[in-house]
């Protein structure tokens, strides 16, 4: 994993954590807390995914460019012998 990812994720995991421990310490009634902390995992949950997504096209897109790299490569070698 790339040091910019692992940065992001540790980001976002800190964010997340800053934020509950925010609201479980503000003075608020039990039902407007529980709304609150369930908004912001949704939040994450969804951030999270778009994360995730992004990475499946990342990797995606290095796959597909390391196969034409190969096949590039392969047809290089073939017109060598």
């Amino acid at each position: 994993m790339k040091t910019s990812a692992k940065f992001i994720i540790g980001l976002t995991i800190a964010a997340a954590a800053g934020a509950a421990i925010g609201m479980l310490l503000a003075p608020e009634k039990g039902k407007d807390l529980q709304k609150k902390l369930k908004d912001e995992a949704e939040d994450l949950l969804s951030q999270f995914g778009s994360l995730v997504q992004a990475g499946k096209r990342a990797a995606s897109k290095m796959t597909d460019t390391a196969v034409e790299e190969i096949d590039r490569a392969s047809t290089e070698i073939k017109k060598q012998f």
